[in-house]
Formats: structure tokens, sequence, C-alpha cells
């Protein structure tokens, strides 16, 4: 996949940088973890520091130091998760600020020319994102507005942060769990023609069954040619039944997030001899988990003094030890956090990069 930034190869895995930078990590340490690509977010950016700041900084890739691809997401599902208060029309979204109170208004244009602004790699137009439980005539609604906005998104035509640069525009596909309003929103989108294409409104809550339906009939809908992402979902297991289904993009705040609380993943201990076992297990069964995950709080591992995985090659398990981490969070030391961060993403960049190994050896 080929950004103005460099060339991204698929399946991959994109960090969380929401406030321009991932939770504790600095983009020196993000290569060195071998980052191939970053989320920023459009909502968060806006309303603090604000698009003029990071713009006269060169844009966010200067801002942040962060010499790779950026995608920015439009800022929808953040409306409908954050906002104290929205409103949602036909012309936009008008919501209050979580910081300051003051009312916004957030169309389709002014969300191509936020992410511009910002220098983003790869746009995504906003969309309509329903949360769970959601009626079907919510959904239909959602999906209407969704094109409405992608056909005025796809209109747009403003002059990029730098003229030598091209960014991407990835179209969203919506419907809650309703197939037949997944397969009208997919021939509705495709129909505009977008750079790539994302499946959005999952990871709410539905049930998970549902979403593993939603994604394995959907994803038939969408050009092979083209890159797809699927939005906020990224379990292990369930990347790898969505790569199983052909999506290519993933973002969550799982590892990150996890790592924070004391929560760790262990490497997986799977073999492409036999890629059946983990491939055919269900979409999330915690009984059929390639992989282990250890509450480093837990008092089991106060003399623990092997690395949290002897067989990942990150800075954390090649210096520290399983008894020095609970140490650091026992006692609140921020380094905890830190080394916890860098470990859960070299295990979920490490699984990608099995998979695209996989994948090339016709493994599956």
């Amino acid at each position: 996949m080929k950004t103005t930034h460099g060339a991204i190869e698929t399946p991959f895995f994109m960090p969380i940088a929401t406030r321009a930078a991932v939770k504790n990590l600095t983009s020196d340490e993000l290569k060195e973890l071998n980052a191939q690509i970053v989320l920023g977010n459009t909502y968060h950016l806006f309303l603090q520091p604000g698009t003029e700041i990071i713009k006269k900084a060169g844009g966010l890739h200067k801002f942040m130091n962060w010499p790779g691809p950026i995608l920015t997401d439009s800022g929808g599902y953040q409306v409908f998760s954050l906002a104290q208060w929205r409103k949602i029309e036909n012309r936009g979204v008008e919501f209050k600020s979580e910081i300051s109170g003051q009312k916004i208004v957030l169309t389709p244009e002014k969300a191509i020319k936020i992410q511009q602004d910002l220098g983003s790699d790869i746009i995504m137009v906003l969309d309509e994102c329903t949360g769970w439980p959601c009626s079907k005539e919510e959904a239909r609604e959602a999906v209407q507005r969704t094109t409405f906005w992608a056909k005025r998104s796809k209109a747009v035509r403003l002059k990029p942060l730098n003229r030598n640069r091209k960014s991407l525009l990835f179209g969203i596909v919506q419907g809650s769990v309703y197939q037949d309003l997944r397969i009208k929103s997919v021939k509705e989108i495709t129909g505009i023609g977008f750079d790539g294409y994302a499946l959005g409104g999952l990871a709410v809550g539905e049930p998970i069954s549902k979403a593993e339906e939603v994604i394995k009939k959907t994803v038939k809908g969408l050009p092979a040619d083209k890159p797809r992402y699927l939005m906020g979902v990224g379990r292990p297991e369930q990347i790898i039944q969505a790569v199983k289904s052909g999506i290519d993009m993933f973002d969550c705040v799982i590892p990150t997030r996890n790592a924070r609380h004391g929560l760790i993943y262990i490497n997986p201990k799977f073999e492409y001899r036999k890629p059946k076992q983990i491939l055919n297990s269900n979409f999330q069964n915690s009984k059929q988990k390639f992989y282990k995950e250890i509450r480093i709080i837990n008092a089991k591992y106060k003399r623990d003094f092997k690395p949290l995985d002897a067989e990942c090659q990150c800075y954390t398990c090649k210096n520290f030890s399983r008894a020095y981490l609970r140490h650091l969070f026992i006692t609140g030391e921020p380094l905890g956090q830190r080394l916890a961060t860098i470990h859960n993403l070299a295990f979920y960049l490490g699984l990608m990069k099995r998979l695209r190994s996989g994948i090339k050896q016709g493994k599956f």
C-alpha cells in the first residue's frame, strides 16, 4: 500500500496516537518496534491544540516527529462516543466540545479540510456510527446519511498541506449487524469510488457472533484490489480471523490500554505448519486463545526473574524481568507502563509480521 510517506506491507496494525502521541512512547521507540503507520484522532486534535497550530508546525508528521504514514479518522466515532451533547442532521453533526463546552458543527467537508490541514496520508470520510443496541430503522438512516456524506466528501477539492503530497481517501461501510443494510452500504460506497474501504460500526457492544458474520459477508462485496480496513477491532484472535476473511488494516486501543493496566500479552505459540488450529477457532473464544495474558501485579511474579517472554526481542524483554515490572506497577512507577506498552505493541506488530510471512508462504 503506497503513501506519500512510504509503502506499507499488509496486513498491518496501527498503534493509536490519539493526541499526536502513542501513550508513553516516543516516535523513535515506535520506529524501533517497526511500526509502519500510526493513527491520529481528528476529533481530539481539532479540539486541542487545534489544526492551525499543527499546520503552522508543518503538519502532524513534523509536530510529533513521526516520519512514516499517518491515518486520521474523521471524528465521527468520537462525536458518537464522547460528545456531551450532539445533534445529527444531513448537513453534519453539531456537538459540544468536551473541553470548553462550545458548540461545534462538523460537516463532511470540514472533516476533510481538517485532515488535509493535519497532513494526513490516509483520510477517512465523516460517517454516522451507530451504537448497540441499534434498531434496523436507526441503522437504515445511518447508512443513508453515511452515503450522503461520502458523496460530499468525495466531491471536496481542497488544497493539501503540501502540493507534492496526495492523501488517500477511504469510504466507510455502515449498517450495524443487519446484513441487507451492510450490502446496501457496500454497493453505495463502492459506487462512489474510494482509495480504500473501511468497516465501521463494529466493536460497539454487539454480539461477537454477529460481528464475525458481518465481517465475513461484507468483505466479499469490497473490491479485492483496494485496502480493507476493520475499524476498532483488535483482539489477537479477532485479527487472525479477520485477516483470513480478507481484512488488511487494523487499529485498536487494546494493546496500549491493557499495558497501562498491567495486562501483558505473551507471544503466540503456533507454527504455520498447523494454521488451521488457530484460523478455525471461534471469533473470540477465550478457551481457544493461542496466546497467554499475564496480569503482572499478581503475587506469583514477585520472585519471577524471567523475561516477560523468552521469545520476544523487544527492549523490555531483553533488559527486564517480570519481578521488576511487577515492582514498578506495585509502586506506581510510570516506567512500568512504558515497558509494558513497548512489549504489548511488539507482540501485536510481531503477530502481523508472522501473518504477512504466512501469507507470502501460501500457508493460508
